[in-house]
């Protein structure tokens, strides 16, 4: 049993971190236990979408809800998983950054976080150490409960020693909650000033919260977490790679591309991962747009070698 000095340090912690990810003893190892007092705001943003019911509905908050998916799914899949965890293209650092905030916002952690675990994963693409393999523990850990222990909190410095010298980045990961409290403060300003402004649009300032910040943001949560948990169980393998990864047509169309997994596990650092016509990738297409218009550049391609159908996968997680 816990002393109440010890208790009440620990929660002091748990409070701390909510606002500083590095505060407190960041020894921690545990990958098996689930740190609940600085999971809660995770628990309340799920349990916030219930007050749609008071809030109601407007076209004004799907749109917006409908919007900040788009926007930050791109963020999330063009910039913290093909740029920052496999660097398949080059961005300036002005362009870096805007999306590392913009995926930020998304309440997905910091982009040097999620590309340390993203490296990891594929360094041990479902095998003992693998943070999120559904084969060795299950659908439920692998979707929500990895990311929620001491371990899957920290930020393993190791693996992105590329990334680590960009001290706004780094900002970013430790006060990960800067970009989802300025979003929220946005969207209830604008609801505000639209229930003023323009009260026949029928929407308000929590509408606008609800709506465009927390319904938005869980299903950007759990579209996202079904690539870890669904694409290594559910579709098809045109590659004999080492892991269990699948290509999922459904997951791809909610995700921008990344339900292609098993064609992202042969080769991970190219920016497209939808290698047929009908294969839709729509972060590709949005990276190619970028690049057109000079935003972005370098676009890796898929080697042409290997797509041949049953080969072993050769890598490219690292940059």
């Amino acid at each position: 049993m816990e002393t109440t000095p010890a208790l009440s340090q620990r929660i002091g912690t748990a409070l701390a971190r909510w606002l500083d990810s590095s505060a407190g003893d960041a020894s921690d190892n545990d990958d098996r236990h689930i740190d609940w007092l600085r999971t809660l705001p995770f628990i309340a943003l799920h349990l916030a979408c219930v007050a749609v019911i008071w809030v109601g509905v407007s076209w004004v908050a799907v749109a917006s809800a409908v919007f900040l998916y788009v926007v930050r799914m791109f963020a999330i899949t063009g910039f913290y998983h093909r740029y920052f965890s496999h660097r398949a293209f080059r961005a300036s650092r002005a362009v870096q950054f805007l999306f590392a905030a913009i995926g930020a916002s998304s309440v997905q952690r910091g982009p040097l976080w999620w590309a340390a675990h993203h490296r990891n994963h594929h360094r041990h693409a479902d095998d003992e150490l693998d943070p999120h393999s559904p084969v060795r523990r299950g659908f439920l850990w692998s979707h929500v409960g990895w990311f929620l222990t001491p371990r899957g909190f920290r930020t393993d410095w190791s693996m992105i020693r590329d990334l680590a010298r960009y001290p706004e980045l780094r900002l970013l990961d430790r006060f990960d909650i800067l970009m989802p409290v300025a979003l929220a403060f946005a969207l209830y300003a604008f609801g505000r000033y639209l229930s003023i402004a323009q009260p026949w649009l029928g929407t308000s300032a929590l509408q606008l919260v609800v709506w465009g910040f927390c319904i938005s943001t869980v299903a950007l949560f759990h579209a996202t977490f079904m690539i870890n948990s669904l694409a290594h169980r559910f579709g098809t393998r045109r590659f004999g790679t080492r892991d269990d990864s699948r290509n999922n047509w459904l997951l791809a169309l909610i995700t921008f591309g990344e339900g292609w997994h098993n064609n992202h596990h042969r080769f991970p650092g190219a920016a497209r991962q939808g290698l047929k016509w009908w294969e839709f990738d729509m972060t590709y297409y949005g990276l190619s747009l970028l690049s057109w218009l000079g935003l972005v550049h370098d676009l890796r391609p898929y080697p042409a070698g290997l797509r041949a159908p049953g080969r072993q996968d050769v890598g490219g997680v690292l940059p």
